[in-house]
């Protein structure tokens, strides 16, 4: 099977090829080469853009994802990484079960203000003791790839010096 060039493999894996350079960067991918400016790669790089999603998706950083597979490029998941990762992913689910009915509650809350509703003023505390949990925050460099439509072009960066 012949090479895909980078914006093949962008538009197959629903990413920017700005990630992909990115990826690159990071060792979670290599290219095979390049046909003028433009890299190329190995189809199976698909299939590892997917292994890579799914980690992301699944809360895992780069690095932690980059350590998931062997010198050469082959997927070794810690099984016990994976269940850890899974309790934790429960107990977040647990905590958003929690923050989602009790918005609702106060979306449907009869209190004339909700500083009057004893429910809300438990949400509160609790979120001031540090009990409700809060979005997590990316690590600084974890790169989150922007989805866009299908089709659609790549946003375009501007020429330096520009803007």
């Amino acid at each position: 099977m012949t090479d895909l060039d980078i914006g093949e493999v962008a538009r197959r894996a629903d990413v920017p090829a700005s990630t992909l350079r990115f990826y690159e960067e990071k060792g979670l991918i290599a290219s095979t080469g390049r046909r003028g400016l433009r890299r190329q790669y190995d189809p199976a790089v698909l299939e590892r853009l997917a292994l890579i999603a799914l980690g992301r998706a699944a809360g895992f950083s780069l690095d932690e994802i980059a350590r998931m597979f062997t010198p050469d490029g082959q997927p070794h998941i810690d099984r016990q990484m994976l269940a850890s990762k899974a309790e934790e992913l429960e107990t977040r689910i647990r905590e958003l079960g929690v923050l989602r009915d009790s918005l609702r509650h106060a979306a449907a809350c009869p209190a004339p203000s909700h500083l009057e509703c004893p429910t809300f003023r438990r949400l509160l505390k609790a979120a001031a003791s540090g009990a409700v949990a809060t979005p997590r925050r990316r690590a600084p460099g974890a790169a989150t790839p922007r989805r866009r439509a299908p089709g659609a072009a790549a946003p375009r960066r501007p020429a330096p010096g520009a803007g």
